[in-house]
């Protein structure tokens, strides 16, 4: 197993964030993150709505599950993942809608409360600028190491 500097991966992770096409498309911005939590963040925008005139309800799904994903990603098992090149996958994604947004931020905290060796849970809870829940998330993760873990 390689050693691993956790400034110089959060510094990798960051800049990535920052250039992922994806993610610049939807104006998705990480804030923080740190082992097993993370805050993400998207602005209203009227390309980002549905007909009603508040953001689309996929836009905030895919919040919740770029964010879960942020906070997965410096924990030692992502780690362990990675270096086996095996894979980590939502298998269940569940969101519930609580309010809409009509301006500002939705600001997504994400955490991770159990990462096993073969299942992890993970939670979030999407805000507006008013400090208001809009959304709450949760999802079950698939863990597989890959063969590289055997050598």
């Amino acid at each position: 197993m390689a050693e691993r500097d956790p400034e110089v991966l959060k510094q990798k992770l960051a800049d990535f964030a920052k250039s992922f096409p994806f993610f610049n498309l939807l104006g998705f911005e990480v804030i923080d993150f740190g082992p097993a939590w993370s805050t993400t963040r998207i602005a209203f925008r009227a390309d980002l709505c549905n007909p009603n005139g508040v953001m689309h309800g996929g836009a905030l799904a895919t919040l919740i599950d770029a964010g879960i994903t942020q906070a997965i990603l410096m924990t030692d098992v992502y780690q362990d993942v990675r270096d086996s090149k095996g894979s980590m996958s939502s298998v269940d994604l569940r969101v519930r809608y609580l309010r809409p947004l009509t301006s500002g931020f939705a600001t997504c905290e994400a955490r991770i409360p159990h990462l096993g060796r073969r299942i992890g849970h993970a939670s979030a809870v999407v805000k507006n600028d008013q400090g208001k829940e809009i959304a709450l998330g949760d999802a079950m993760l698939m863990i597989t190491l890959g063969d590289a873990s055997k050598a």
